[in-house]
């Protein structure tokens, strides 16, 4: 098992086991706990009438469908077989934001980068940090950092770091007399972004996969000022602060991606405190930031709609188990899971030379929930074959 020590209040170094390749180092959204929905809120946003709420019903979904309980956690996805695709990324280095644990998005984006060869460096939220060292140190992720050839999953470097900080100066006193936050200096976006300059130069790719919505169980109209700011202020403009300062030390041609969900475009009853908007406004930013960091820096920018996947983050919002049944009674591939390495290797692809014209894009990566307009579970359209 690998060991960690810690070598500077910045940062702390992840040694493993050997490389994959001698040519590189080796190498989830992760999200920000939210608040949980209290019960009340959720029994009344899975009660409504319309299409949407009755496909969540008891016994609305078919027996062939998956249950709750079998897609609630998702297993640890592990490489059993080389991967089908030929990406070759050695030399090249991601920055990733996010990464907590091994369960969400940010960690299947760093495994697909390492399968192709990528450097990965990493920044993780303040508060989840001592949490994600001592596991890492414990070797609970030894299993879902195999890859492919088995080797482990390694990463360069890993900063603390809060993404809703710019300069030192935006951190109030009580978060720099938290205990947590006190043992961790240099982890406003300003800071980060000088650090691993400082540490590794250039970089080539540049990953968002954090948001948080302090209340997010509350409907939109029951949501204050500060509640609704807040969540964009980590969601949306958190990725506007980071390209501002990251994309500077991007080799050209590099990439940038985040990750957003289907509420950005469509109502999602329960999803609330601001999040559907701060998910709106980050894919109409990420329009302009292909833009100004194309013309500026040569660098691509695109963000990634993912479908519902039951991590430990998406639990906080209280409903993702009836969103995962929704899915699979309604989505067009409805009989697989939707894999986080999925996410991660859509995401490969946006990184990649692969997509050396594309940027300014939402790519949708969901078994095809959102092209649909109905629920095609509804009790409505028991008559109709066509709905089966």
């Amino acid at each position: 098992m690998a060991a960690i020590s810690r070598t500077t209040p910045l940062s702390i170094a992840l040694a493993g086991v050997r490389t994959r390749r001698e040519s590189a180092s080796k190498v989830s959204a992760a999200v920000a706990p939210v608040d949980v929905r209290s019960a009340k809120l959720r029994s009344t946003a899975l009660s409504g009438k319309s299409l949407c709420s009755q496909s969540f019903a008891k016994g609305a979904i078919p027996a062939r469908k998956f249950s709750v309980d079998a897609v609630a956690t998702p297993p640890v996805e592990t490489s059993t077989e080389k991967p089908t695709f030929n990406v070759d990324l050695r030399g090249k280095r991601a920055f990733i934001a996010g990464v907590a644990d091994d369960q969400g998005f940010g960690w299947a984006i760093a495994k697909s980068l390492a399968e192709a060869g990528c450097e990965i460096v990493l920044g993780t939220w303040v508060p989840a940090l001592k949490i994600f060292e001592t596991s890492y140190k414990r070797g609970k992720f030894d299993k879902s950092r195999e890859l492919a050839d088995g080797s482990l999953m390694e990463f360069k470097k890993v900063y603390p770091m809060d993404a809703v900080f710019d300069e030192p100066d935006d951190v109030p006193e009580e978060v720099k007399n938290n205990k947590r936050y006190a043992a961790n200096e240099g982890f406003t976006v300003s800071e980060v972004a000088a650090a691993v300059e400082r540490d590794f130069g250039k970089i080539d790719i540049m990953v968002h996969s954090l948001a948080n919505g302090p209340e997010v169980a509350k409907p939109l109209m029951e949501t204050s000022r500060k509640g609704y700011l807040a969540a964009l202020s980590a969601s949306s403009y958190s990725f506007v602060s980071m390209v501002q300062r990251f994309a500077p030390l991007m080799n050209k041609g590099g990439a940038c991606i985040s990750l957003t969900y289907l509420a950005a475009e469509r109502v999602v009853p329960g999803y609330g405190g601001g999040m559907s908007s701060a998910k709106a406004a980050l894919e109409s930013d990420t329009r302009v930031l292909a833009y100004e960091a194309g013309r500026k820096y040569g660098v691509r920018v695109n963000t990634i709609s993912a479908g519902p996947l039951g991590s430990r983050a998406a639990k906080s919002i209280g409903f993702i188990d009836e969103m995962i049944s929704y899915s699979y009674a309604n989505a067009p591939l409805n009989e697989k899971a939707l894999l986080a390495k999925e996410i991660g290797n859509s995401s490969l692809f946006l990184l990649s030379d692969m997509s050396s014209a594309i940027t300014g894009q939402c790519l949708h990566v969901d078994n095809g929930l959102s092209a649909m307009a109905i629920s095609t579970d509804s009790p409505i359209f028991d008559h109709m074959d066509e709905m089966k």
